[in-house]
């Protein structure tokens, strides 16, 4: 295919990502699923181009953005009490659903050997970052069952990569040891984390020195591709690296950022990101081709390979019900061991999470970038299709009504700290703002300078009134906002302060911080502070 005609089919795909996103919404299906029968669909027309995806440039374009700005909003108190629940899933049910699936495979295929079964329990075995956040932020789940399947996605494509390595190693060489993996597991897992920790710390710096806002959007998005990339030279995790990258960034964005550059990126990020996630679910559905004439048609497809696939699939949903019932099952024990309070298994939460197990690109890049010698390596193609097929087309889309079906409702945060509602961290924000604007608004002889900033959209409409027929004065115009800016100032720094002492959750630390940022940006277009970067 040659770059114009490739360009050309960027372009009518964006096309028709519009129409499919639309059509999803009027139907109220997951977008996920409607790009990807639309891909499909794409995929059949006469004239248009075979689409040959490179394994390897899928991975580095399209998942490190996408990791990256699930670790920049993830919910970071969230995600450290649920520590060990998402390493359950990322990591145990992983392993498990590896093996379960090894062993379904090679009990129908015989001739397969066991490192090549494994190597396709690998690459369906962990749920994918894009595909679970197309899906999991259109519907209404608990803070916990969301930091838990959230937290799931960062992490556990680093745990099904690795599982993939070792398992490919051994289809072609013969050669495998258990030791050698746990320990070379340990090792890339400490590795992603350096790395992302290095990319994070110099990001934070060379951000604090920039003053141009474009350059620092810019400057926050570079980190996702340099952790990735970094990460995989070093022969470390890349997508822990970058992981860990876009969870620093979201902690310290919130002093490092101004009001204007959070609004401008964020938009910029949720405008990126929604563009990758539907074409790399169009470009999987566009795959399709390309993979069905490999294998000889659509027929002797279905023939040789009916039963394999289905029996992959059928394990890789099974086998994660079993570990999730099981671990929900152990948890009172578990926290009879560690003497804390009593918790009954949720039985009805365990089917949810159960159910939330969409696949996506990583499952196909991984299967895509097997070696040609591989044993089974149709059979895998086909299988990694099929599965990321069913799982998005009908987990993601029957999700919804199981959540409603089962009305799991709201969950306590838990924690020893007390959480603030809405109201009463406004009560807290609006009296550090009177504190602080008090001794701007009065002189050293206590008389009040700023009178109308009391009754401040009453003042503005005055203001407007007076001044609509001459220029409002330049030194009354600092003046008013100078104040209004020291509030938000205050405010700002209480804000952070009470999210650090661990008394507001993150989801409102942002709600209440983009309030801020929106009066903030209002105040300096007023005073004329506003420019273009």
């Amino acid at each position: 295919m040659s770059p114009v005609l490739a360009f050309k089919l960027v372009l009518l795909s964006l096309v028709v990502i519009i129409g499919l996103d639309l059509l999803a919404k009027r139907l109220r299906l997951p977008p996920a699923a409607a790009f990807l029968v639309g891909g499909i669909a794409m995929a059949f027309i006469p004239g248009l181009p075979d689409v040959e995806l490179d394994p390897d440039l899928v991975l580095v374009v399209f998942l490190p953005p996408l990791l990256m700005d699930g670790a920049y909003f993830s919910v970071w108190d969230e995600f450290r009490r649920n520590l060990r629940g998402i390493l359950m899933l990322a990591i145990g049910a992983v392993l498990f659903t590896t093996l379960v699936v090894g062993v379904a495979v090679h009990l129908v295929v015989p001739g397969l050997p066991w490192a090549a079964c494994f190597a396709l329990g690998a690459i369906v075995s962990p749920p994918d970052a894009v595909a679970a956040k197309a899906v999991l932020e259109r519907v209404a789940l608990p803070r916990r069952m969301m930091a838990l399947l959230e937290g799931e996605s960062l992490l556990n494509d680093a745990s099904g990569l690795v599982l993939y390595r070792f398992a490919v190693a051994a289809a072609l060489t013969g050669a495998f040891s258990i030791q050698h993996a746990a320990a070379e597991f340990v090792v890339l897992a400490l590795g992603g984390v350096a790395v992302g920790v290095g990319v994070g710390v110099a990001l934070i710096r060379v951000i604090t020195v920039l003053t141009d806002e474009y350059l620092i959007i810019t400057a926050s998005v570079l980190p996702a591709w340099i952790s990735y990339i970094l990460g995989e030279w070093l022969e470390v995790s890349g997508v822990i690296a970058t992981v860990t990258t876009g969870m620093m960034l979201g902690w310290h964005q919130h002093r490092v950022f101004s009001a204007t550059t959070r609004i401008r990126g964020t938009a910029f990020w949720q405008m990126m990101v929604f563009l990758l996630e539907a074409l790399v679910f169009l470009l999987i559905g566009l795959s399709l081709r390309g993979v069905i004439g490999r294998l000889g048609g659509t027929a002797d497809a279905v023939a040789y390979l009916a039963l394999p696939v289905t029996i992959v699939m059928v394990a890789v949903v099974l086998s994660r019900f079993v570990w999730v019932f099981a671990t929900e099952a152990l948890k009172p024990a578990w926290h009879r061991l560690l003497h804390r309070h009593q918790a009954r298994p949720d039985w009805r939460s365990a089917t949810i999470v159960s159910w939330a197990g969409m696949r996506g690109v990583v499952t196909l890049a991984i299967a895509l970038a097997l070696p040609e010698a591989m044993p089974g390596r149709d059979l895998i193609l086909v299988a990694a299709f099929a599965v990321i097929l069913v799982t998005v087309l009908v987990q993601g889309t029957t999700i919804g009504p199981l959540i409603g079906m089962f009305d799991v409702g709201k969950m306590k945060a838990g924690g020893g700290v007390v959480k603030l509602t809405e109201p009463q961290a406004w009560a807290r924000l609006e009296k550090v703002q009177l504190d602080a604007i008090r001794p701007l608004v009065f002189d050293a002889d206590g008389k009040l300078l700023h009178p109308r900033l009391w009754e401040q959209y009453n003042y503005r409409a005055q203001l407007t009134e007076r001044f609509k027929d001459s220029v409002f004065p330049d030194e009354a115009r600092s003046a008013h906002f100078a104040v209004v800016l020291a509030g938000l100032a205050a405010a700002r720094a209480e804000l952070l302060k009470m999210h650090r002492a661990g008394q507001l959750s993150d989801e409102l630390l942002r709600h209440l911080e983009h309030d801020l940022d929106l009066q903030e940006v209002s105040s300096l277009h007023g005073s004329g502070g506003v420019g273009a970067g």
